[in-house]
C-alpha cells in the first residue's frame, strides 16, 4: 500500500533530521574532512553545515566544494554565507516550495537566534511536491484578492465569510479615498478631460507592478535571509519601479503627445514614474510590515498594497497634471 501523503500544512518540525555534519568555520579544509572521519557522519552526507559554540548557523559548504578546495584553506573562505533556511515554525508546504524554487537537495532548519536545529531531506517530499504543483496557480490567484484556498474551500460559510470580508475593506477604503481625491480636483478634469481618459492605464500599470513587486517579496519570504539583504531588496525597488514606469510612460507618451498635446504627455511620463516607484515599493513592503504585526502576508498583502498603490497614483497624477495645466 503507498505512504500516505503528509498534509502540506504539517509542521516540518516533526521530520528533521538531527544527524546533519556540523564544521567550524575557523577550520581548514584538511581538519574539517579529519573532524568528520572521525564523527560517526551519516553515510549521505550533502552539505556541510557552518556552527559557531553555540549552534548557531554561519553558513554552509556543498560537499564538492570542500572535497576540491586545497587543504589549506579555511572553511570560512569557502562557505555560503547567504543560506536558504526554514523556520522552525514551517509547513511542509514552505519546504515543498524552497526545494521547487532554489532546487536543494537539503534545507536546514532554524530555530530562534538563528540555532541550527536540524535538516529536511528533499527526498523525503517528493509526492508532496508534486502535489504542490498541482496547486500552486490556483493558491497564487487567491492569495493576490486576499483569499488562501484551503480556507475558502473547507471553512463553513460564516467562517468563509469572515475570513474574506475583512481585507475587502482595504479595497472599499482605497476605494473611497480615490473618490475623495477625485472631489478635491473635480474642476481641474472639468477643464481638462483629457486627464480623465488615461486614468485607467496610469491606474493599470502601477498595480501590475505593484502586483509583480508582491510576488517576488511573497516568494522571498519563503526562506529567511539576513536583514541587511532583505533592506537591499527594499531598498532596491522604488528605484526599480521609476525605470519602470519612466519607460511605460514614454510609450504612453509618445500616443498622447500628437493626440492630447505635450503637457498630458509630459504630465503621463513624470506621474507615471513617479507612482510605478511608489507601486513597486508598496509590493515589496506590505509582506514586511504585515510580518512585523503577525498577520500572514500571503493572505493581506495584495488588498493593502493595492489600495495604497491606487490613493498615490491618483494623487500623483492629478497633482501633477494640476500643476502642469494650470
Amino acid at each position: 500500500m503507498p505512504e500516505k501523503h503528509r498534509p502540506l500544512h504539517e509542521p516540518i518540525l516533526d521530520h528533521t533530521r538531527r544527524d546533519f555534519v556540523r564544521v567550524r568555520e575557523d577550520q581548514t579544509v584538511a581538519q574539517a574532512l579529519e573532524s568528520v572521519r572521525g564523527s560517526g557522519a551519516p553515510g549521505r552526507i550533502v552539505y556541510f553545515y557552518v556552527l559557531d559554540a553555540e549552534e548557531r548557523l554561519l553558513g554552509v559548504v556543498p560537499t564538492r566544494r570542500l572535497l576540491l578546495s586545497p587543504p589549506d584553506t579555511l572553511v570560512r573562505d569557502v562557505m555560503i554565507s547567504d543560506v536558504v533556511v526554514l523556520a522552525e515554525n514551517a509547513t511542509v508546504r514552505d519546504a515543498c516550495e524552497l526545494f521547487m524554487r532554489h532546487r536543494l537537495l537539503a534545507l536546514p532548519l532554524v530555530g530562534e537566534g538563528n540555532r541550527m536545529l536540524g535538516i529536511v531531506d528533499v527526498e523525503v517530499y517528493t509526492q508532496e511536491v508534486g502535489d504542490l504543483q498541482r496547486h500552486t496557480e490556483a493558491e497564487d490567484v487567491f492569495q493576490l484578492i486576499g483569499v488562501r484556498m484551503s480556507e475558502a474551500l473547507n471553512s463553513s460559510l460564516p467562517l468563509a465569510f469572515k475570513s474574506r470580508f475583512p481585507w475587502l475593506m482595504c479595497n472599499v477604503g482605497g476605494g473611497l479615498a480615490c473618490a475623495i481625491v477625485s472631489g478635491f480636483f473635480a474642476e481641474l478634469l472639468a477643464e481638462a478631460v483629457a486627464l480623465a481618459f488615461f486614468v485607467p492605464v496610469v491606474l493599470a500599470l502601477a498595480e501590475s507592478v505593484s502586483i509583480q513587486s508582491l510576488t517576488l517579496a511573497l516568494q522571498a519570504s519563503h526562506g529567511r535571509v539576513r536583514r541587511s539583504v532583505a533592506l537591499w531588496r527594499i531598498m532596491r525597488e522604488f528605484p526599480l519601479g521609476v525605470l519602470l514606469g519612466t519607460a511605460c510612460g514614454v510609450l504612453v507618451a509618445i500616443v498622447a503627445w500628437p493626440w492630447k498635446g505635450p503637457e498630458i504627455a509630459l504630465c503621463l511620463i513624470l506621474s507615471i514614474a513617479i507612482s510605478v516607484g511608489f507601486a513597486a515599493l508598496f509590493g515589496q513592503l506590505a509582506p514586511t510590515l504585515l510580518r512585523i504585526f503577525r498577520v500572514d502576508p500571503r493572505v493581506a498583502s495584495g488588498p493593502m498594497a493595492l489600495a495604497a498603490t491606487d490613493v498615490v497614483t491618483l494623487t500623483t497624477y492629478l497633482t501633477i497634471g494640476a500643476l502642469l495645466l494650470r
